[in-house]
């Protein structure tokens, strides 16, 4: 079991609340990093397998995520450990929620995240009464439509677009491998092949396609919306590999757009992409990182890449209670603006400083959060 007081450290957690609800089994935590630069914002995701630890390094994502892409919200997180599957899915969720009624949404908002829908969202607003409570409702609720935009995935293939660009990389076809086709892998794919790339490597959890001349995106979107995630072992073209075999594949760009810790001391060696594009959270470990950079292998870390969904949310959050629905334009086209810019700001950064980018942008996120720290009087004085 995790030592809650071991996580803290000069930025954080703020907050760290754990709830349970013995009649219907929910366990859940709730982790507020850092409000600095405004309230805390960030996912909620449903799974088995959740852990204090798990949501507290996420937590600190969102913290750099939002000040490295310079919006004011705080760095927040929040897991209910359940299968997102079971019947008793939406008694768990409010029962959740209830448990949190002290902090959402005076100090923590719901968003979205691995194992919750659009559907959950407006439960979690009907459950404590309050529109302010979660973000990602339905768009007859309101909201704004995360998947069904892709801004998160749109997002990741700009600031790839961005990175490859200032490496000299043409995107016109560049070879791309994706691990992960939910909603962030398809919506870079897509994105991906209308820039011109070559999207050469998919995979799900069951499984990989691999065709080095490049696989159909059309016919893969198709076919995840005819068969699930299990078409990667019903679509016949390309060859099949094992999950993980995607990381390894001889291509371009890498984009792992699945879970955290995918990329270890050992894959690090066998990746042969110029260009990793951190599509999840936390998908590559820091000896990782290390690896990369002495071969030569630009990594774009995940505060940067992944940022598109917190920009929408950014529009979602100012439009709580007013009733106007951002316009669905002006959303795609601030993400683009923004994460192409901030990939631009933090590479050349590195270069400048003679640092990787992950140490570069963190070094930004770093002092725009320390300085909001300190005219809050968060800070010891001098």
């Amino acid at each position: 079991m995790t030592d809650a007081l071991s996580l803290v450290d000069e930025w954080g957690p703020e907050k760290i609340v754990v709830v349970s609800h013995r009649r219907t089994g929910m366990k859940g935590v709730l982790v507020i990093d850092n409000t600095a630069r405004g309230i805390g914002k960030g996912g909620t995701r449903m799974s088995p397998g959740v852990t204090v630890d798990e949501v507290a390094r996420l937590a600190r994502v969102m913290t750099w995520k939002w000040a490295a892409v310079d919006l004011f919200y705080g760095g927040a997180k929040a897991g209910i450990v359940a299968d997102p599957a079971a019947r008793d899915k939406e008694a768990v969720l409010r029962a959740f929620a209830r448990a949190l009624s002290n902090e959402v949404p005076r100090e923590y908002v719901m968003g979205l995240d691995m194992g919750l829908t659009e559907s959950d969202a407006a439960i979690v607003q009907d459950e404590l009464g309050d529109r302010g409570a979660a973000v990602g409702t339905p768009e007859h609720l309101g909201g704004v439509a995360y998947d069904k935009l892709g801004v998160t995935g749109h997002g990741v293939a700009e600031a790839a677009d961005a990175a490859a660009r200032h490496q000299g990389l043409p995107m016109a076809g560049s070879r791309v491998a994706l691990q992960g086709f939910g909603a962030v892998g398809s919506a870079a794919a897509r994105r991906f092949a209308e820039l011109g790339a070559t999207v050469v490597a998919v995979s799900t959890a069951h499984g990989a396609l691999h065709d080095p001349g490049g696989l159909d995106v059309d016919a893969l979107l198709a076919a995840r919306d005819e068969h699930g995630d299990r078409f990667v072992t019903r679509h016949s073209p390309g060859t099949a590999l094992a999950p993980g075999g995607e990381l390894t594949v001889d291509c371009d760009i890498l984009v792992p757009a699945a879970l955290q810790d995918v990329i270890d001391r050992t894959t690090a060696h066998e990746i042969k992409a110029k260009l990793v594009v951190e599509g999840a959270n936390l998908p590559t470990s820091p000896d990782a990182r290390s690896i990369l950079a002495e071969r030569g292998i630009t990594v774009l870390p995940d505060f940067v890449a992944n940022a598109g969904g917190v920009v929408a949310a950014a529009f979602a959050m100012d439009a709580r209670y007013s009733g106007f629905r951002p316009d669905t334009s002006t959303i795609v086209e601030t993400v683009s603006t923004r994460l192409r810019a901030n990939t631009l700001t933090v590479l050349d950064a590195a270069r400048q400083q003679r640092v990787t980018p992950h140490a570069a942008g963190r070094r930004l996120a770093e002092d725009r959060v320390r300085t909001a720290m300190h005219s809050k009087g968060r800070l010891p004085r001098d």
